[in-house]
């Protein structure tokens, strides 16, 4: 359980950190221009929409910016309503104390160190681990050979890529060749291991 004097140091370190927040916040990052007044422009119509990339990308990190203020902003609120409450340095979760060291590096925490990692879910795989191929393994010896990511890469760019004609040297008898390592073996590294092997 929190002391007074540490409730109140926690009380003044969001209440600091309320205004800083909110002195940054004051011009919603830039957002009250509207996008051509941001670039100098009357009318965007003319324009192609490529010329506007960069302003569209930086609004896109603003908003962002200000959203993650206005969290930050309504966690603050939140602890701090929790020391009015007295409900402040306790879990929602399960009601136990959150250990100071906690509170000194993340103030607006509400749950002990266990319930936030299981917020977390750190167990939780890409889901494009799902639809691995059996033998594209990460994790597979180094030394077995077959089908591989670089086959894989050399299947998918025969479908196209970035890569033009006018990228490769030398002559091609079709565009069926017009791929990086189109003349590598796929699954097998020298033609003897095509065959399939017997005891």
């Amino acid at each position: 359980m929190l002391s007074r004097d540490q409730l109140q140091q926690f009380k003044h370190l969001l209440l600091n950190e309320k205004a800083k927040l909110i002195k940054k916040t004051t011009d919603a990052g830039g957002l009250s221009q509207s996008e051509t007044d941001a670039v100098g422009e009357l009318s965007s119509y003319d324009n192609h929409p490529g010329d506007l990339a960069t302003e569209l990308y930086e609004r896109g990190k603003d908003l962002a910016l200000y959203q993650n203020k206005e969290q930050e902003l309504e966690d603050i609120n939140a602890s701090l309503h929790a020391i009015e409450e007295g409900t402040y340095g306790i879990c929602k979760v399960c009601s136990q104390d959150i250990p100071i060291e906690r509170l000194a590096a993340i103030p607006t925490a509400d749950t002990c160190m266990e319930h936030a990692r299981s917020a977390l879910d750190m167990d939780k795989r890409p889901v494009e681990e799902e639809v691995y191929h059996q033998h594209i393994n990460p994790e597979r010896d180094e030394k077995e050979s077959g089908y591989d990511a670089e086959d894989a890469w050399q299947e998918v760019s025969r479908y196209g890529t970035s890569e033009t004609p006018s990228d490769f040297y030398g002559d091609r008898d079709s565009y069926d060749e017009m791929y990086p390592n189109s003349d590598e073996n796929i699954g097998y590294v020298e033609n003897v291991e095509r065959y399939p092997k017997t005891d």
